[in-house]
């Protein structure tokens, strides 16, 4: 049987596998359905594309769904099962149930056996965050697919916990981006004009609002990235246009094509304050030099928030604006990338060229 795993449990093994995190290997298993292999989340093989990949708890999980074990990492070897572990996945069933409140760490550490202290330890080490971090996430996802769904405003506030309409207000700048009015919407009071363009990474996409650039993406077919958008943005009046903001988009092109160094270009990003704080860092990196995560979570002061910042990192609506590309992992591998580990290399290599060759100014 497959893993049941929320979209916030969900995205954090997928970092674990971008990352090739050794610290969770033996807490789950990753399929692929276009090969129809399993691995480890530290298998050395070339990553696949999210949109093919699920998780299992188990080898034997996986192969009764069909895949089979990958000759280089040899999952069906499994290491022996951490009870810990299956304590802090029980605690994430336990508060996946509790639909409409926020379940306390005392009344956790009672259903799991565990005291408070440790739970909230391990609960943390092994998936990313604290049990009141993982219950708000999932308060905040059931809050956003009530809101899309349509559901009236006040009725999907306080059947998803929350104990007020202000309090919901209060967060949404952070959680949802916008209004909970504009957020049920979709995006159906803004207007989006964008552009795609051939460049040396594939195509380009670049979208904007009239406050700025809301998104630039990266990717191997045009047609795929209009969808993307789209889906994004799937109630806003959405209009292609090559020649709105052509200096924008080739100030982008420059860029990625090594005769600009510099982007500094009008903005306007939906994302947590968090998300903000690591991209504003990102952008702080000089052309040609590169960082690792851990460094991001020292420069914003949050120095155990390794991996969300590597959430973060995926999160980034606009691709080299805010440039990710320069955020290694601590060994000095080039762990994940948004749009391509191939196009992360070529950017890199490209930059460090352009240092070495002496044209920076």
């Amino acid at each position: 049987m497959q893993l049941q795993q929320t979209p916030v449990l969900e995205e954090t093994f997928w970092e674990a596998v971008l990352n090739r995190d050794p610290t969770i290997d033996g807490k789950f298993f990753y399929g692929v359905r276009s090969t129809g292999v399993y691995c480890r989340p530290i298998c050395p093989s070339r990553r696949p594309n999210r949109n093919q990949v699920c998780f299992f708890q188990s080898a034997q999980e996986a192969e009764i769904a069909g895949f089979r074990a990958c000759k280089r990492c040899q999952p069906q070897f499994e290491t022996v099962p951490n009870p810990a572990k299956a304590k802090v996945l029980a605690a994430c069933r336990y508060i996946e149930a509790q639909g409409d409140r926020i379940p306390t760490l005392s009344e956790l550490s009672s259903q799991v056996g565990m005291s408070p202290s440790y739970l909230q330890k391990v609960f943390k080490q092994i998936i990313g965050v604290s049990p009141f971090q993982y219950a708000d996430a999932l308060r905040s996802q059931r809050l956003k697919q009530r809101l899309q769904s349509g559901e009236e405003i006040a009725h999907a506030v306080y059947d998803t916990g929350y104990g007020s309409s202000s309090q919901v207000y209060e967060k949404a700048p952070k959680q949802l981006g916008m209004t909970p009015k504009t957020y049920q919407q979709a995006g159906k009071t803004i207007s989006i004009v964008y552009a795609i363009a051939p460049c040396p990474l594939g195509y380009l996409l670049v979208a904007t609002t009239e406050k700025g650039i809301c998104a630039v993406k990266l990717g191997d077919e045009a047609d795929k990235l209009e969808h993307i958008l789209n889906q994004e943005f799937h109630q806003a009046h959405i209009m292609r246009d090559d020649h709105t903001h052509k200096e924008w988009i080739q100030a982008i092109l420059d860029f990625i094509a090594g005769g600009e160094i510099h982007l500094d270009l009008p903005l306007d990003v939906r994302g947590t304050a968090f998300q903000k704080q690591v991209w504003e860092a990102l952008q702080k990196i000089p052309y040609g030099e590169t960082r690792t995560y851990t460094d991001i979570a020292h420069n914003i002061a949050k120095p155990q928030a390794v991996r969300a910042v590597g959430n973060a990192c995926g999160a980034n609506p606009i691709a080299l604006i805010v440039p990710c590309h320069r955020v290694l992992r601590s060994d000095g591998s080039l762990g994940g990338y948004h749009w391509g580990i191939e196009r992360k290399q070529k950017l890199l290599t490209q930059e460090s060229k352009f240092i070495k060759d002496g044209s920076k100014t």
